[in-house]
Order: structure tokens, then C-alpha cells, then sequence
């Protein structure tokens, strides 16, 4: 049985999906909240916007530092070393930040500046979405 707020949920998403021509409610869920623009892609703008809003969001204490507790479930203790460029053990915004945007080139793979729902679906794409969801 189909509860109401199922049959509303996949409306919506319908809905949405068909704002931008081409794309699939799949693609649509991916590129939720990411997408500013509705252009069917993610540009490093709009992934660098998304980062900011995540990294004050998951700054619990607010000291502008995010430690390897708040970062749980977004880099492994070897991926946060390896991007902690002052080697203090946390994140700074900054750090984030470029992190996220070596993440975004990585997962570029024809270097246009853009990443579509394929891109994001692949090894790179995922990774950078552990930084932005």
C-alpha cells in the first residue's frame, strides 16, 4: 500500500525534475540543493557554496575548526592528514574549502568546469559529495 506522503513525495520530485529538460528524478535527487542555477549541472560555485553551508553546519562548537569527530563519516582519518595542511589535526574553512575544490577538478573528468549526474554517480563525484550533503 502507498501512504499519501509517498504519492506526495514523488509528485514533488516529478515536479521538480521537470524544471530542467533532460533530467531524470534520479539525477534530480542527486543534484538536489546543489544545482543553484537549474542547469542541470554543478559548477564549483555552487559547490563551493554548498561546502561553506556544510562546513558551518557541522562546526558543532563554532570555533571555526572542524575536528575529526565532526568530520566523521566525510574523511577518513587519512584523508583529513592528508588535507590538513597545517598539520594541526583539524580543518580550518579554508582547508575545506580547498579540499572541496581539488575534489570538484578530480571529479571533472572532461575538464568543463561542470559536473553532470554521471559525474557526480562516479568514484570522484562520490567523494566530493560526502563534502557537500
Amino acid at each position: 500500500m502507498i501512504s499519501r506522503r509517498m504519492l506526495m513525495l514523488a509528485a514533488i520530485a516529478a515536479t521538480f525534475a521537470g524544471s530542467v529538460p533532460g533530467l531524470a528524478a534520479s539525477d534530480y535527487e542527486l543534484l538536489k540543493g546543489l544545482d543553484l542555477d537549474r542547469d542541470g549541472s554543478v559548477d564549483l560555485d555552487e559547490a563551493i557554496k554548498a561546502a561553506s553551508a556544510v562546513c558551518d553546519m557541522i562546526d558543532r562548537d563554532g570555533d571555526g575548526l572542524l575536528t575529526r569527530h565532526e568530520l566523521s563519516g566525510r574523511l577518513s582519518v587519512r584523508e583529513l592528514r592528508a588535507a590538513d595542511s597545517d598539520h594541526d589535526g583539524t580543518l580550518s574553512k579554508a582547508e575545506y574549502l580547498a579540499l572541496t575544490t581539488g575534489r570538484f577538478k578530480a571529479a571533472d573528468v572532461d575538464a568543463d568546469g561542470t559536473l553532470t549526474a554521471g559525474e557526480l554517480r562516479a568514484k570522484g563525484g562520490r567523494a566530493l559529495l560526502r563534502l557537500l550533503k
